[in-house]
């Protein structure tokens, strides 16, 4: 098993000797690494193993082309990877069939039946090799062998997937063959593919595994490869996509995670719209003359109250229209009222209005003495407004006020709304429901800077990461991100879940509270791996 970068130190000397050039590229690769997030730091070293590995090619295989690579396969060659491929298929499913007789239909392999699988596969790349037309042939079975050896080596991936994965390694040579560039770009769709299967299932033991949706899925996925082995990166590029998809499902439909991820969704339309609708009210009410106590409660509270209702009801609802309406009818009954009739207008619609005030509060969860506070407030104010002298609003004005609240999702902003001010509380108090499953973390770390806001958005779902959170480590995976990613979801093996706002997840990351378990992809990895074994042994790449 190898970890994330101690292999380096060999092929890395080689990397320096084959590119032959000075101090001021290191020193520039220096001040990228730096000065970029750990995911673009990876990024970097992983582009690096794969220049490397072309390096080693153009020196080491007469004819080999970085560019070109080494054009369409030979046909027996193929011929032969079929064979080989349906070989392996019969001697997997074999021993599955094997299995489901004699443990009820539950397979559990062990890492003893990984090492007879992967003998079996290197025995067949001496085979393979034997029948290669070219160098360039026998130097990319011989890499691709050398990649699956390390996979097949990797004990923190469940041996019931390895096994699965070993099924792979002749429809991913067979691509190599025609397809150069999987060896040059971290884009390749096989490689993306056996990647996120990688790093998803690193959490997971060999008894969660077995039998589970996740093995099912990854079966699914080879067995697709399998019957389509002419079509190259396509298929690999189909499953991957679906693959994706799956995790979506996956990772949320268990029971407390789906109900979660639904009120989490619902929070961040909430907290999103409260924002947007404070601003627009701000807007609308620059140049009223409205007194500050009424300002502060349309601010604060009433513009939350609108946000509930919009997420619960719908923005278009009767009651929530009712509700849009009581914030300019509160303007207009708290102007000046040097009008007798806009007097007796007040005195007879405010029973009316007071109920609607004292309505949007319970359904924000305002307790009733924190109720009568604010009616108190509300009411001083409107009895002052009787006395004032100043200039009254124009009804015109309020009419305006009226149309522009109905409507008032029409003027919101989609653009970045702040940090979510998310807890507990707001979530048991908006939704009544218990919040115990989930713990909000809206504290800790430091202010992110732009860097680590861009990483927040780059997360992969199904990857793993270490939580450090009040002094205790927790394995998490990263399970959902909301539509507008401000709220990110990570879920423990014990199905204990961590909801962060995403400026609150850039600064976990920025501070080292939450770390990737994994800083290099498993296809970089089993890369870095093959070079050490070929600059050990470099006679081996063409033998």
């Amino acid at each position: 098993m190898t970890g994330g970068g101690n292999t380096a130190g060999g092929p890395s000397s080689a990397m320096g000797s084959a590119t032959g050039r000075g101090t001021p590229g290191s020193a520039d690769e220096s001040r990228m690494l730096t000065n970029t997030t750990p995911l673009a730091r990876a990024k970097a070293r992983a582009t690096g193993v794969l220049g490397q590995l072309r390096r080693l090619l153009s020196e080491r295989v007469a004819g080999f082309d970085a560019g070109q690579g080494s054009g369409q396969p030979s046909p027996g060659l193929i011929d032969a990877v079929t064979a080989h491929a349906t070989q392996v298929q019969t001697q997997v499913q074999t021993r599955v069939n094997e299995g489901a007789q004699s443990a009820g239909d539950i397979v559990i392999f062990d890492d003893a039946a990984v090492a007879q699988v992967a003998l079996d596969l290197r025995s067949r790349t001496q085979d393979l090799k034997n029948r290669a037309a070219t160098q360039n042939e026998k130097a990319t079975i011989e890499i691709v062998a050398l990649m699956f050896q390390s996979i097949l080596a990797e004990e923190r991936i469940p041996a019931a997937v390895r096994v699965w994965f070993a099924r792979l390694q002749m429809p991913v040579l067979r691509v190599a063959l025609a397809e150069p560039e999987f060896f040059g770009s971290l884009e390749h769709p096989a490689r993306q593919l056996i990647d996120r299967m990688g790093s998803c299932v690193l959490g997971f033991d060999s008894a969660a595994i077995s039998g589970s949706e996740m093995e099912v899925e990854i079966k699914r996925i080879v067995q697709v490869i399998e019957q389509y082995p002419e079509t190259g990166r396509r298929v690999f590029q189909l499953v991957y996509d679906e693959f994706q998809k799956f995790l979506s499902r996956f990772l949320t439909q268990k029971g407390p995670t789906q109900k979660l991820v639904s009120i989490a969704q619902m929070v961040e339309q909430k907290e999103t719209m409260a924002i947007q609708y404070t601003i627009e009210l701000r807007k609308m009410l620059s140049d009223v003359p409205v007194r500050e106590e009424i300002r502060e409660f349309l601010f604060k509270v009433w513009a939350e109250v609108l946000a509930v209702a919009a997420v619960k009801n719908g923005p278009q609802n009767e009651e929530t229209l009712a509700l849009k309406k009581s914030a300019s009818d509160l303007v207009w009954a708290a102007s000046a009222k040097p009008n007798r009739n806009d007097r007796a207008k007040v005195i007879q619609e405010l029973p009316d209005l007071l109920a609607r005030l004292r309505r949007g509060m319970t359904l924000l969860g305002v307790q009733a003495g924190d109720q009568e506070t604010h009616i108190k407030v509300i009411g001083d104010t409107l009895a002052d407004a009787f006395m004032s002298k100043t200039e009254a609003i124009p009804h015109a004005r309020i009419e305006e006020m009226t149309k522009r609240l109905a409507n008032l999702e029409d003027f919101v902003s989609e653009d970045d709304a702040g940090e979510l001010p998310l807890d507990q509380e707001s979530i048991e108090m908006m939704l009544g429901i218990d919040a115990s499953m989930i713990e909000v973390i809206s504290t800790g770390g430091s202010q992110p800077g732009g860097a680590m806001m861009g990483w927040a958005n780059e997360l992969q779902l199904g990857t793993w990461f270490t939580l450090d959170h009040n002094g205790r480590m927790h394995q998490v995976q990263y399970a959902w991100a909301s539509d507008r990613r401000q709220l990110h979801l990570f879920a423990s093996s014990d199905g204990h879940c961590y909801l962060m706002p995403v400026r609150r997840l850039a600064a976990y990351l920025q501070a080292s509270l939450l770390i990737p378990t994994e800083e290099e992809a498993l296809t970089v990895r089993a890369t870095r791996d093959a070079l050490a074994k070929l600059d050990a042994n470099p006679e081996r790449l063409l033998q």
